[in-house]
Protein backbone atom coordinates (compact mmCIF):
# COMPACT_ATOMS: atom_id res chain seq x y z
CA UNK A 1 0.00 0.00 0.00
CA UNK A 2 1.47 3.79 -0.84
CA UNK A 3 1.92 5.39 2.04
CA UNK A 4 0.60 8.44 0.73
CA UNK A 5 -2.55 6.71 0.92
CA UNK A 6 -4.88 9.76 1.04
CA UNK A 7 -6.94 7.96 3.67
CA UNK A 8 -9.82 5.93 4.87
CA UNK A 9 -13.52 6.30 3.68
CA UNK A 10 -15.69 9.04 3.91
CA UNK A 11 -18.66 8.61 6.12
CA UNK A 12 -21.88 10.60 5.55
CA UNK A 13 -21.10 13.02 8.87
CA UNK A 14 -17.77 13.69 7.91
CA UNK A 15 -19.15 15.06 4.17
CA UNK A 16 -19.79 18.54 5.55
CA UNK A 17 -16.39 19.55 5.86
CA UNK A 18 -14.63 17.26 3.50
CA UNK A 19 -16.99 19.44 0.89
CA UNK A 20 -15.50 22.56 2.39
CA UNK A 21 -11.70 21.03 2.38
CA UNK A 22 -11.89 19.61 -1.38
CA UNK A 23 -13.39 22.51 -2.89
CA UNK A 24 -10.42 24.10 -1.63
CA UNK A 25 -7.93 21.74 -2.28
CA UNK A 26 -9.33 21.93 -5.92
CA UNK A 27 -9.16 25.69 -6.11
CA UNK A 28 -5.71 25.74 -5.21
CA UNK A 29 -4.62 23.03 -7.91
CA UNK A 30 -6.73 24.75 -10.44
CA UNK A 31 -4.96 27.93 -9.68
CA UNK A 32 -1.56 26.42 -10.10
CA UNK A 33 -2.49 25.25 -13.46
CA UNK A 34 -1.84 21.70 -12.41
CA UNK A 35 -3.85 18.64 -13.85
CA UNK A 36 -4.64 15.76 -11.19
CA UNK A 37 -1.94 13.38 -12.22
CA UNK A 38 0.84 16.57 -12.38
CA UNK A 39 -0.24 17.05 -8.56
CA UNK A 40 -0.30 13.64 -7.59
CA UNK A 41 2.81 13.17 -9.24
CA UNK A 42 4.30 16.71 -7.44
CA UNK A 43 3.22 15.59 -4.05
CA UNK A 44 3.78 11.43 -4.44
CA UNK A 45 0.10 10.18 -4.82
CA UNK A 46 -1.64 8.85 -7.97
CA UNK A 47 -4.11 10.27 -10.03
CA UNK A 48 -7.28 8.45 -8.62
CA UNK A 49 -6.48 9.18 -4.87
CA UNK A 50 -6.05 13.22 -6.19
CA UNK A 51 -9.38 12.59 -7.96
CA UNK A 52 -10.88 10.64 -4.84
CA UNK A 53 -10.02 13.27 -1.95
CA UNK A 54 -11.38 16.19 -4.77
CA UNK A 55 -14.49 14.22 -4.93
CA UNK A 56 -14.26 13.81 -1.11
CA UNK A 57 -14.71 10.15 -1.09
CA UNK A 58 -11.54 10.40 0.89
CA UNK A 59 -10.19 11.82 3.63
CA UNK A 60 -6.59 13.54 3.09
CA UNK A 61 -4.35 12.49 5.36
CA UNK A 62 -1.92 14.97 7.20
CA UNK A 63 1.14 14.30 5.01
CA UNK A 64 -0.82 14.69 2.38
CA UNK A 65 -2.13 18.31 3.04
CA UNK A 66 1.54 19.01 4.45
CA UNK A 67 3.20 17.64 0.51
CA UNK A 68 0.00 19.97 -0.68
CA UNK A 69 0.92 23.07 1.14
CA UNK A 70 4.04 22.29 0.03
CA UNK A 71 3.79 22.08 -3.43
CA UNK A 72 1.06 24.63 -4.13
CA UNK A 73 3.20 27.36 -2.24
CA UNK A 74 0.08 28.10 0.09
CA UNK A 75 2.30 29.31 3.09
CA UNK A 76 0.49 27.28 5.41
CA UNK A 77 -3.02 27.70 4.74
CA UNK A 78 -3.58 24.32 3.29
CA UNK A 79 -1.52 22.66 6.15
CA UNK A 80 -4.02 24.08 8.67
CA UNK A 81 -7.21 22.22 7.49
CA UNK A 82 -5.88 19.60 9.11
CA UNK A 83 -7.53 20.45 12.40
CA UNK A 84 -10.46 20.43 10.59
CA UNK A 85 -9.99 16.97 9.59
CA UNK A 86 -8.86 15.87 12.60
CA UNK A 87 -11.86 14.87 14.26
CA UNK A 88 -13.97 13.10 10.92
CA UNK A 89 -11.09 11.00 10.12
CA UNK A 90 -12.27 8.11 12.57
CA UNK A 91 -15.08 6.19 12.52
CA UNK A 92 -18.07 7.49 13.33
CA UNK A 93 -18.54 4.91 15.83
CA UNK A 94 -15.52 6.36 17.76
CA UNK A 95 -16.54 9.55 17.02
CA UNK A 96 -19.89 9.30 18.69
CA UNK A 97 -18.38 7.68 21.61
CA UNK A 98 -15.77 10.39 22.09
CA UNK A 99 -18.33 12.78 22.22
CA UNK A 100 -20.07 10.99 25.18
CA UNK A 101 -17.22 10.25 27.10
CA UNK A 102 -16.60 14.22 26.52
CA UNK A 103 -19.20 14.49 27.92
CA UNK A 104 -19.68 12.75 31.07
CA UNK A 105 -18.77 13.87 34.03
CA UNK A 106 -18.40 9.98 35.59
CA UNK A 107 -17.49 7.01 33.81
CA UNK A 108 -17.91 3.23 34.88
CA UNK A 109 -17.30 0.13 33.09
CA UNK A 110 -17.00 -3.30 32.97
CA UNK A 111 -15.05 -5.67 31.04
CA UNK A 112 -14.34 -9.69 30.73
CA UNK A 113 -12.22 -9.77 27.32
CA UNK A 114 -9.89 -7.13 27.08
CA UNK A 115 -8.42 -4.43 28.60
CA UNK A 116 -10.83 -1.52 28.22
CA UNK A 117 -10.23 0.58 25.28
CA UNK A 118 -9.02 3.80 27.54
CA UNK A 119 -6.56 1.91 29.08
CA UNK A 120 -5.03 0.28 26.38
CA UNK A 121 -1.15 0.85 25.30
CA UNK A 122 -0.81 1.39 21.67
CA UNK A 123 1.03 -2.11 21.32
CA UNK A 124 -1.67 -4.00 22.94
CA UNK A 125 -4.19 -2.17 20.97
CA UNK A 126 -2.37 -3.13 18.17
CA UNK A 127 -2.66 -6.65 18.47
CA UNK A 128 -6.37 -7.09 19.07
CA UNK A 129 -6.98 -5.32 15.90
CA UNK A 130 -4.06 -7.19 14.27
CA UNK A 131 -5.98 -10.54 14.54
CA UNK A 132 -9.52 -9.67 13.43
CA UNK A 133 -10.95 -11.74 11.65
CA UNK A 134 -11.96 -11.03 8.40
CA UNK A 135 -8.45 -8.83 8.82
CA UNK A 136 -7.84 -5.37 8.51
CA UNK A 137 -6.04 -3.83 5.94
CA UNK A 138 -2.55 -2.38 7.13
CA UNK A 139 -4.43 1.08 6.79
CA UNK A 140 -7.78 0.59 8.64
CA UNK A 141 -5.17 -1.23 11.82
CA UNK A 142 -3.52 1.78 11.74
CA UNK A 143 -6.93 3.76 11.76
CA UNK A 144 -8.19 1.99 14.52
CA UNK A 145 -5.12 2.27 17.10
CA UNK A 146 -5.33 6.03 16.16
CA UNK A 147 -8.71 6.18 17.27
CA UNK A 148 -8.43 4.36 20.37
CA UNK A 149 -5.59 6.53 21.28
CA UNK A 150 -7.21 9.50 20.56
CA UNK A 151 -10.51 8.67 22.67
CA UNK A 152 -7.83 8.48 25.66
CA UNK A 153 -6.81 11.56 25.57
CA UNK A 154 -10.31 12.33 27.94
CA UNK A 155 -8.22 10.60 30.88
CA UNK A 156 -4.82 13.27 30.87
CA UNK A 157 -7.49 16.32 30.18
CA UNK A 158 -9.93 14.83 33.13
CA UNK A 159 -7.66 14.23 35.69
CA UNK A 160 -9.23 16.25 37.87
CA UNK A 161 -13.03 16.89 36.43
CA UNK A 162 -14.21 13.60 35.73
CA UNK A 163 -14.14 9.96 37.93
CA UNK A 164 -13.16 6.65 35.79
CA UNK A 165 -13.98 3.47 37.42
CA UNK A 166 -12.98 0.13 35.99
CA UNK A 167 -13.29 -3.25 36.73
CA UNK A 168 -11.43 -5.82 34.70
CA UNK A 169 -12.22 -9.63 35.38
CA UNK A 170 -9.07 -11.62 35.76
CA UNK A 171 -9.21 -13.35 32.89
CA UNK A 172 -8.21 -9.90 30.91
CA UNK A 173 -4.78 -9.53 32.79
CA UNK A 174 -3.94 -13.25 32.03
CA UNK A 175 -4.57 -13.43 28.54
CA UNK A 176 -1.24 -12.54 26.85
CA UNK A 177 -2.84 -10.53 24.43
CA UNK A 178 0.27 -9.78 21.73
CA UNK A 179 2.90 -11.96 24.02
CA UNK A 180 4.26 -11.41 27.29
CA UNK A 181 6.41 -7.96 26.07
CA UNK A 182 3.40 -6.25 24.85
CA UNK A 183 1.11 -7.85 28.51
CA UNK A 184 4.01 -6.25 30.58
CA UNK A 185 3.55 -2.89 29.34
CA UNK A 186 -0.06 -2.91 29.25
CA UNK A 187 0.15 -4.32 32.87
CA UNK A 188 2.60 -1.67 33.58
CA UNK A 189 -0.07 1.07 32.61
CA UNK A 190 -2.61 -0.17 34.92
CA UNK A 191 -0.42 -0.04 37.79
CA UNK A 192 0.39 3.62 36.07
CA UNK A 193 -3.15 4.84 35.87
CA UNK A 194 -4.65 2.75 38.97
CA UNK A 195 -2.35 5.74 41.22
CA UNK A 196 -4.36 8.71 39.70
CA UNK A 197 -6.96 10.13 42.17
CA UNK A 198 -10.31 10.25 39.96
CA UNK A 199 -9.79 6.79 39.09
CA UNK A 200 -10.99 3.55 40.81
CA UNK A 201 -9.26 0.30 39.17
CA UNK A 202 -10.36 -2.97 40.37
CA UNK A 203 -10.25 -6.89 39.59
CA UNK A 204 -13.00 -9.27 39.49
CA UNK A 205 -10.72 -12.66 40.49
CA UNK A 206 -11.97 -15.75 38.65
CA UNK A 207 -12.05 -17.80 41.72
CA UNK A 208 -15.04 -15.84 42.55
CA UNK A 209 -18.28 -17.82 43.17
CA UNK A 210 -20.19 -15.33 42.02
CA UNK A 211 -19.89 -12.89 39.33
CA UNK A 212 -22.71 -10.37 37.58
CA UNK A 213 -20.82 -9.41 34.36
CA UNK A 214 -21.70 -12.85 32.53
CA UNK A 215 -23.59 -11.41 29.97
CA UNK A 216 -20.62 -9.56 29.23
CA UNK A 217 -18.83 -6.18 28.89
CA UNK A 218 -20.98 -2.69 29.42
CA UNK A 219 -19.71 0.90 30.41
CA UNK A 220 -21.96 3.15 32.00
CA UNK A 221 -21.46 7.18 31.42
CA UNK A 222 -23.28 9.54 33.55
CA UNK A 223 -23.32 12.94 31.86
CA UNK A 224 -23.55 16.66 33.01
CA UNK A 225 -26.96 17.10 32.50
CA UNK A 226 -27.75 14.12 34.92
CA UNK A 227 -28.49 11.54 32.21
CA UNK A 228 -27.16 8.00 32.04
CA UNK A 229 -25.87 6.26 29.02
CA UNK A 230 -24.93 3.00 28.78
CA UNK A 231 -22.97 1.54 25.80
CA UNK A 232 -22.78 -2.50 24.92
CA UNK A 233 -20.66 -4.21 22.27
CA UNK A 234 -21.52 -7.71 20.19
CA UNK A 235 -19.34 -9.42 17.87
CA UNK A 236 -21.08 -7.34 15.21
CA UNK A 237 -22.72 -4.78 16.50
CA UNK A 238 -22.66 -2.21 19.46
CA UNK A 239 -25.88 -0.59 20.94
CA UNK A 240 -26.20 2.80 23.13
CA UNK A 241 -29.48 3.48 25.31
CA UNK A 242 -30.49 6.47 27.28
CA UNK A 243 -33.78 4.03 28.62
CA UNK A 244 -33.32 4.68 32.02
CA UNK A 245 -35.29 1.17 32.57
CA UNK A 246 -32.41 -0.29 30.31
CA UNK A 247 -29.54 1.76 32.28
CA UNK A 248 -30.93 1.32 35.81
CA UNK A 249 -30.78 -2.06 35.39
CA UNK A 250 -26.83 -2.09 34.24
CA UNK A 251 -26.21 0.32 36.96
CA UNK A 252 -27.10 -1.81 39.93
CA UNK A 253 -25.66 -4.39 38.12
CA UNK A 254 -22.43 -2.51 38.31
CA UNK A 255 -22.84 -1.70 41.63
CA UNK A 256 -23.06 -5.22 42.58
CA UNK A 257 -19.50 -5.72 40.17
CA UNK A 258 -17.63 -3.55 42.24
CA UNK A 259 -18.65 -5.42 45.63
CA UNK A 260 -17.75 -8.64 43.96
CA UNK A 261 -14.32 -7.42 42.89
CA UNK A 262 -11.36 -6.83 44.94
CA UNK A 263 -10.95 -3.25 46.55
CA UNK A 264 -8.78 -1.12 44.55
CA UNK A 265 -6.27 -1.48 47.09
CA UNK A 266 -6.44 -5.18 46.63
CA UNK A 267 -6.32 -4.92 42.80
CA UNK A 268 -3.64 -3.18 42.83
CA UNK A 269 -1.47 -6.15 44.65
CA UNK A 270 -3.23 -8.56 42.40
CA UNK A 271 -1.98 -6.66 39.19
CA UNK A 272 1.50 -6.29 41.05
CA UNK A 273 1.16 -9.73 41.00
CA UNK A 274 0.21 -10.75 37.75
CA UNK A 275 2.89 -8.43 36.18
CA UNK A 276 5.85 -10.27 38.12
CA UNK A 277 4.62 -13.71 36.55
CA UNK A 278 5.19 -11.94 33.15
CA UNK A 279 8.73 -12.42 34.55
CA UNK A 280 8.79 -15.84 35.01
Amino acid sequence: MNEWDAGPEVDEEAGAVMRTVQRQLKLWRESAGLTQAEFGAAIGYGEEQVSSVERGRRIPRPEYLNRADEVLAAGGRIAALKEDLAEVRYPKKVRDLKRLEAEAVELGAYNNSVIHGLLQTKEYARAIFDVRRPPFTEEEVEQQVAARLARQEILDQAKERRVFSFVQCESTLRRPIGGKMVMRRQLERLLEVSRWRNVDLQVLPLDREENSGTDGSFRLLKLKDGATVAFSEAPLSSRVTADPRETTILDVRYGVLRAQALSPRESSAFIEKALGDTRT
